[in-house]
């Protein structure tokens, strides 16, 4: 390694203690390191991970990257088809579609996301930890030992390494610290994986692979694994002393080529600076208060999180990203892609938080993987167009599983709702043109030629619900779920969008016809319902019956017919109660309450979320962590995505975009007299910041990024103007304005209430 990485390491040094005398509010602290891997300290940058905990006294940092795969074929696609799927239902065969649907999933052990290795440390000789802080505004963990050791660590913000440094060291130990790579137990040795209620998979070694080796010298250790079809992985660690007292190293990890290609940026001298310039930028899209202190800390977290797991180039979020399970075994569901609730969640606070670049890792990647999954479509539903997987490789080939979610017939529709996303929320032209607008034709191309005309009306030939009736043969549906049917509702509505901002006024024409041959959602006195005639009569943990409240905002609250199918839904949901939801229900139902304006109730679900499905790093762990007090689930496997939809929840309480419109604190409890928020984004692509001071709000400032016609429902009903003439702003009833704002004008509205 060069001069120029002690250098920097030195003023990482100087800034650390800095940053300890003015610690952020909303940082993980703790006074001993964590005793379990989902507990640790987390830092990433999207391809690189870092998990840092202790582990049979040592210190332990898990190293991961976000693309290692074992990607080998389990389930064989060219035994099954949409075709062969309903006549065996209709033939109550079922058994038989299982076996070759299913059974792979459960019985091969790839393909599998793959945790890389460890690096450990033996501390013993510095005492007991004093204090171990995540400063979440640099992504920097900083652990003070009581001998006057320091030792601190972060994740480059956009270079493939990751660095440490020891300070401090005590002179008759110095000779001693020696980072030590810790290779995974891939061979088969007899030994088997402790059980630790994460829903893990079998042991590692039931992949086969030969087991890997480390090389070490006096300033380096290089471990290279082998895994499937002549691909490996290296890890390599270096390390220099600094002086009489202080030993600095930096990490990383290669995927099918020699790790020496990575670590070169490593002695680059601008290294701190970068870093921390990168997530200086990230915290400046946008900001909240609360009076909350609990929601707002949880908020934060899951920023940070976000700011970890998405980066532009690399893969999208899987379900526990850059922080695979170090515990011997396979990660939980296989660390894999699903796209029938994971991958959706979490992007969503991505949008409304002004963090588009976040939010555009998933279309990149679904994007990228656009090839195989129209090769999917063509095979197992015979028709042209696009449709995808429910449970992904990272390459975006179909891994079976319950095939009525994994290979659900509308689950394009879903991951087009992102594009449609990335499209309103930007107004980039040229992501509508280049992207959106073929991505979502290519869904809606599919959807007409996989439903079929009867008596003027679409119908599917099978129909589903996650995860209703879970894995059963009735999980099936011959008539229209409500998930399929919102989905469906939604796509074509979008996709006639998309094509009349292209200007294709024909094909935008065809999409509404298409669309007025799918049915209206299916209902009861109780409001949504599973499928025609079916009600929900127990708890259940995937809210899929109620798309169209949200996310895709088919029914509007602020109408009479859509207010009454919103209102007996909750209040039905209400009285099935919550003991089989996991954490990441609650995260949704908060934003489906929010949507109906329950700001109360909408708090009471984050709050469950926060105290009751987490670790205390803030990882959501899916089950009751408190005895299950609120569920009936009690494990603790992590995935991300209820963390994410989290912060949606909390930003649905603040600023909503809904079909047309923008709405400002609209569900803000009235116990909450002080609460603000700055730059979060609106779909139309307008920032918007609002604060509300004893219980008051003043004005509301909205900001255009492009051109365009802002719709916004106010908190107060009569206002005054500041910069900005006046009379360009239409009044359209109580609270609701309208104006056509220019690339770079700013509105102002004062409430004239006060």
């Amino acid at each position: 390694m060069r001069k120029h990485l002690f250098v920097n390491i030195l003023a990482l040094l100087q800034c650390t203690a800095l940053l300890a005398q003015v610690p952020g509010r909303h940082n993980l602290s703790f006074t001993q390191l964590a005793k379990r891997w989902d507990e640790a300290m987390p830092l990433g940058n999207g391809l690189l991970g870092v998990l840092v905990w202790e582990k049979g006294g040592n210190m332990r940092l898990s190293l991961d990257r976000a693309d290692l795969w074992d990607e080998r074929k389990a389930f064989d696609l060219n035994k099954l088809n949409f075709r062969k799927v309903e006549d065996k239902v209709k033939q109550n065969q079922y058994a038989d579609i299982q076996q070759v649907g299913d059974a792979p999933y459960d019985e091969i052990p790839y393909p599998t996301k793959l945790p890389a290795a460890a690096l450990e440390l033996d501390t013993k000789a510095w005492g007991n930890v004093v204090s171990s802080t995540l400063d979440i505004n640099t992504a920097l963990n900083t652990i003070h030992f009581t001998s006057g050791v320091v030792f601190t660590t972060y994740v480059h913000a956009t270079r493939p390494y990751g660095r440490f440094l020891i300070a401090h060291l005590p002179g008759n130990h110095q000779g001693n610290v020696i980072p030590r790579l810790v290779m995974h137990r891939y061979a088969t040795d007899g030994k088997q994986p402790v059980s630790d209620n994460t829903h893990a998979g079998e042991g590692l070694s039931s992949l086969g692979y030969q087991q890997g080796q480390v090389t070490t010298t006096d300033s380096t250790s290089l471990y290279h694994q082998p895994t499937n079809d002549g691909r490996f992985y290296e890890v390599l660690v270096k390390w220099k002393r600094i002086g009489e007292d202080t030993l600095a190293g930096c990490w990383t990890i290669s995927n099918n080529t020699t790790v020496m290609q990575d670590i070169s940026a490593a002695d680059k001298g601008d290294d701190w600076t970068t870093h921390i310039a990168w997530w200086k930028q990230f915290w400046a899209q946008s900001a909240i208060a609360l009076p909350d202190s609990v929601l707002e800390r949880q908020y934060y977290l899951e920023q940070y999180k976000l700011g970890c797991v998405a980066r532009t180039g690399a893969p999208a979020i899987t379900l526990q990203a850059i922080w695979t399970a170090d515990n011997g075994s396979l990660p939980p569901w296989k660390g894999d892609f699903h796209n029938d609730l994971n991958t959706q969640l979490s992007y969503w606070p991505a949008y409304t938080a002004n963090h588009l670049t976040q939010a555009a890792t998933y279309t990149d990647w679904l994007w990228k993987i656009k090839p195989n999954n129209e090769k999917f479509t063509r095979q197992y539903f015979e028709v042209n167009g696009l449709n995808v997987p429910g449970v992904v490789t990272l390459s975006g080939d179909p891994m079976g599983g319950w095939i009525q979610y994994s290979l659900s017939p509308t689950l394009g529709a879903w991951c087009a709702q992102h594009f449609y996303w990335q499209w309103r929320y930007s107004m980039d032209s040229a992501f509508l043109k280049s992207r959106a607008y073929p991505y979502i034709k290519g869904v809606a191309q599919y959807l007409e030629a996989v439903t079929r005309l009867q008596h003027g009306q679409r119908k599917l030939p099978l129909s589903s619900s996650p995860e209703y009736r879970d894995n059963a043969r009735d999980a099936w549906f011959t008539d229209w779920t409500n998930f399929d049917l919102s989905l469906t509702r939604f796509l074509f509505t979008a996709a006639a969008d998309v094509s009349e901002s292209m200007g294709k006024p024909a094909e935008a024409k065809h999409w509404r016809e298409i669309l007025q041959q799918v049915p209206q959602l299916a209902t009861t006195a109780k409001g949504l319902s599973i499928a025609p005639g079916l009600e929900q009569v127990a708890s259940h943990r995937h809210m899929s019956p109620y798309m169209a409240i949200y996310p895709l905002g088919l029914l509007d609250e602020n109408k009479a017919a859509d207010k009454w199918i919103i209102d007996s839904t909750l209040q039905h949901l209400a009285s099935l109660g919550t003991r089989e939801w996991c954490g990441y229900s609650f995260s949704w139902m908060a934003c489906l309450y929010a949507r109906a304006y329950q700001a109360d109730s909408a708090v009471k679900q984050l709050q469950i979320f926060a105290t009751h499905f987490c670790s205390p790093n803030s990882f959501h762990l899916n089950g009751d962590q408190q005895g299950g007090v609120y569920s009936g689930y009690t494990y603790r496997p992590f995935t991300l995505e209820g963390n994410f939809a989290f912060a949606q929840g909390v930003q649905e309480l603040l600023l909503q975009s809904r079909r047309g419109y923008l709405q400002v604190f609209p569900a803000v409890p009235s116990g909450w007299k002080n609460v603000s928020f700055t730059r979060l984004r609106g779909e139309g692509a307008f920032l918007v910041s609002a604060s509300k001071t004893d219980g008051v709000t003043r004005s509301v400032t909205v900001a255009a990024e492009q051109n365009g016609t802002l719709r916004i429902r106010l908190p107060f009903e009569h206002w005054r103007i500041r910069q900005l003439a006046g009379e360009r702003v239409k009044k359209e009833g109580p609270g609701i304005g309208s104006v056509y704002l220019h690339k770079g004008e700013t509105v102002v509205f004062e409430s004239a209430e006060n």
